[in-house]
């Protein structure tokens, strides 16, 4: 450590104010500048969580994609965390990216975010435990993480400008929390600060909550860098401890800095405290010359497809399997659901990476059983409009100059290009790029009418078939979300009748907008296509008929990107199209009908009590589908436990997510997710905790010495399993009342630990109780105090299903 100070303290001495003010300037979208005079290449960023995207958005460039945080979450294996964690520093490394733009540890405060999929969990516990093991298994590989969005951060309407009013214990309890155990145990070399403002300040200059909290009282030595397009104004990011300003070339650092140094509103040894803490940063992942990194061996290679398949079987939440529907006994499957066929692996927004390859549930079904057991409808389609070019396309994309002459080229398997900053293709530059076109050939699956259609803004030209359909230009609206800019909605502009099997040449040509007030250059449309329309009830009739001549349906119902991504919240919980209508009708015509729900977060299930088995998948990545087959044929146990309620928005207790007059009151305090279900008395349809196995457990005994719990399982069913032994803390009632204190949850996770055993045996298993769990954060004296007094230990598999307890004094 002292070796890589003095390295630091030497490179600082070799840097004038102007270069100084250069480092802490994005260059462009993703990169540091080089400093040569000091040995400092670039230092590069890259968005996560679920994989490493590179510099490259473009599915030209994939990635391993692994399922959503909340399925992470949901596997309540920190072990686990920290190997997926080790495979993106592997990806991380391969794509040359120092920095990933991950974990989010913002909780999921209302079910109606639309990015909760991209966050692990509404308790603060477990989100901690989970993020302080993915960060240490990412910069166990050398690369650093950037813990986001410091803090309250935990809605998407308004992101920019809303001012989120939360109480200082709400504050302290819940939407700190994470970030601070993350910083006690996992020491993390970036942290990224949110668009929003936290009681009146924005958090790109928020001295008290960066200065104050996360570097003075936890001790946090690393970079606090703005979440992209986040920093507003020189001076008050800088004193508010903000070292880096994302993305470049226009920020409010770089020449506006040294401007300010100059004219004496702020002084060069405050630049140089965070220019520190950039060089620091550089030597931890080596980008610092004669400086060793913090890793001078990475851990051993990780097989990344083996492990998305894993982690998605092990996230898996069995939450009904009634009459022993699952595993799937020997018969024949009737399979419906348009995304079981085409399968919803990721959310939308930041968070999207291109894999090489997508196993469906059709593909892992069809895989796994035997031949000529099953069969497939549609039945149904969540997506009610137009989509990215997917199944039957082939496409390129050609750059042109404005003399129309050819300057690159690249594959763009879906339709889709995202070029942000220095992301071009070989030869192409922002100041020589004029057009760009999208040529190939679509051959559909189905016979019909066929809409095609463009998503962007600036000038489009559309032929399918030899034939022109649009000619036009997409303007980006005034004043709104300068990603939106380039990203637009979906609009139609052909409906082209299409043999089966025959295909047709397809062309999109674009001329990019110039969006104002976005400070980064780039390029972003995406040729999109709906298949033909089909009477609803027509598909329905066809899945209900395969469903009753078969011995097992099922079905999978999804969300989709309209519904839950970066950008927007949710107006509602339901399923999108006539999934719930599927659902009802199989369901009626078989009663072995399981219903797979393929959503990152909670959504309303109306019919769950008339069907035999539900299972939950998340957004289940790259391998989704082959993991599915391994669960439903019994290969592999559903591991998952919820990390979070699942009920309907009537019943759940908190929900708002749009500000009034710019503020969102946080006025439910301390009592969000489980803490609110429980305070309001409201049942929901499957709570905190809960998930199945494929066998049974029976919780023998539970000790307390000091504040180390032990406990004593048994597998009184006929399978090996794996068992989640959930520790939740209760404290006394009111001696004065004789009722729980109205101040305080009823109860609370405290700890947590898997046991593992075949059919008889017994495990045992010790939990941690830490000090925090009996303390409460003190609004009048601004600090944490120890709630001395008697405490009963709560033991179980959910929130509301606790099997022993013991008692604890302290």
């Amino acid at each position: 450590m002292a070796e890589v100070e003095a390295a630091v303290e030497a490179a600082l001495g070799g840097l004038g104010l102007d270069a100084k003010a250069r480092l802490l300037a994005g260059q462009d979208m993703w990169s540091l500048p080089a400093l040569p005079e000091i040995g400092l290449r670039s230092l590069v960023m890259s968005d996560g969580p679920v994989g490493v995207r590179g510099v490259r958005w473009t599915s030209d460039d994939p990635s391993v994609a692994l399922p959503s945080p909340t399925a992470l979450a949901a596997c309540w294996d920190p072990e686990l965390a920290r190997r997926a964690g080790a495979l993106l520093a592997q990806e991380a490394r391969r794509k040359g990216v120092d920095v990933l733009l991950a974990p989010t540890v913002n909780l999921h405060r209302s079910p109606r975010g639309g990015r909760h999929f991209e966050a692990y969990s509404e308790d603060p516990y477990l989100t901690g435990v989970i993020g302080a093991a993915y960060v240490g298994g990412v910069q166990s590989g050398g690369v650093g993480t950037t813990v986001k969005h410091f803090v309250a951060n935990d809605a998407e309407t308004d992101r920019y400008t809303v001012d989120n009013r939360v109480g200082e214990r709400a504050l302290r309890e819940l939407y700190l929390a994470p970030f601070e155990a993350i910083v006690a145990n996992a020491r993390p070399w970036g942290v990224m600060t949110a668009y929003n403002t936290v009681n009146g300040t924005t958090m790109t200059e928020h001295h008290h909550l960066v200065n104050e909290v996360l570097r003075g009282e936890w001790g946090f030595d690393g970079c606090n860098v703005s979440d992209w397009t986040a920093a507003r104004d020189t001076v008050g990011a800088l004193r508010g401890g903000l070292d880096i300003a994302m993305p470049g070339p226009r920020t409010v650092y770089g020449e506006a800095l040294a401007e300010a140094v100059r004219d004496g509103r702020l002084t060069e040894s405050e630049v140089d405290e965070a220019v520190r803490r950039v060089l620091r940063l550089a030597a931890r992942v080596g980008a610092l010359a004669d400086v060793p990194p913090a890793v001078t061996e990475p851990p051993a290679p990780v097989d990344g497809v083996a492990l998305a398949r894993e982690l998605a079987r092990r996230s898996f939440v069995l939450v009904r399997n009634e009459g022993g529907a699952l595993p799937l006994r020997p018969g024949t499957v009737a399979l419906s659901g348009a995304a079981a066929r085409d399968a919803r692996a990721l959310g939308g927004g930041s968070a999207t990476v291109f894999p090489a390859r997508t196993v469906s549930p059709l593909d892992g079904l069809t895989a796994a059983l035997p031949e000529g057991t099953l069969r497939y409808a549609v039945g149904a389609d969540p997506a009610t409009g137009l989509t990215v070019a997917g199944a039957g396309f082939t496409l390129r994309a050609v750059c042109r100059d404005a003399a129309g002459t050819v300057i690159g080229a690249c594959s763009a398997p879906d339709g889709r290009i995202q070029w942000m900053g220095a992301d071009l293709p070989e030869g192409v530059t922002h100041d020589t790029l004029h057009s760009i076109e999208l040529t190939g050939t679509f051959t559909p699956r189905e016979s019909g009418p066929h809409t095609f259609g463009a998503k962007g803004t600036g000038a489009f030209t559309l032929t399918v078939a030899g034939r022109t359909y649009y000619d036009g230009v997409r303007l980006p609206a005034e004043g709104g979300d300068p990603f939106e800019a380039f990203f637009g909605s979906s609009e139609p502009h052909a409906r082209v009748e299409l043999t089966a099997g025959e295909p047709a040449e397809v062309r999109l040509a674009h001329v990019p907008a110039r969006p104002k007030g976005v400070p980064f250059r780039g390029v972003a449309f995406s040729l999109v296509h709906q298949e033909p329309p089909r009477d609803p009830d027509e598909l329905i009739a066809e899945a209900v008929a395969a469903a009753r001549a078969a011995d097992t349906a099922v079905v999978v119902v999804a969300t989709t990107e309209r519904v839950e991504s970066e950008g927007f919240d949710r107006p509602d919980l339901r399923l999108p199209g006539r999934q719930d209508d599927l659902v009802r009708a199989v369901a009626a015509a078989n009663p072995r009908t399981v219903v797979v729900v393929n959503a990152g977060s909670p959504v309303e299930l109306p019919w769950r009590e008339d069907v035999a088995a539900v299972l939950l998948t998340w957004f289940p990545g790259q391998e989704g589908g082959a993991a599915l087959a391994d669960v439903l044929t019994g290969a592999h146990e559903p591991g998952g436990r919820l990390p979070t309620t699942w009920g309907s928005l009537a019943d759940a207790p908190v929900t708002e997510v749009t500000p009034t007059d710019g503020e969102l009151r946080y006025s439910e305090g301390v009592f969000i997710g489980y803490r609110a279900w429980e305070r309001e008395g409201r049942t929901p349809a499957y709570p905190f905790g809960h998930g199945l196995g494929y066998t049974e457990w029976a919780y023998e005994s539970a000790g307390v010495t000091g504040s180390t719990v032990t406990v004593r399982v048994r597998n009184t069913g006929e399978r090996p399993g794996r068992e989640v032994v959930q520790v939740y803390l209760a404290p006394a009632a009111d001696p004065a009342s004789g009722t729980p204190r109205p101040d305080r949850p009823v109860r609370w996770l405290a700890g947590f630990a898997a046991a593992e055993a075949g059919p008889g045996e017994s495990a045992e298993v010790t939990v941690e109780i830490p000090d925090r769990a009996f303390e409460v954060w003190d609004e009048a004296d601004h600090r944490w105090s120890f709630v001395k007094g008697s405490y009963e230990i709560q033991v179980g598999r959910s929130i509301t299903d606790r099997r022993i307890t013991a008692a604890i004094t302290v």
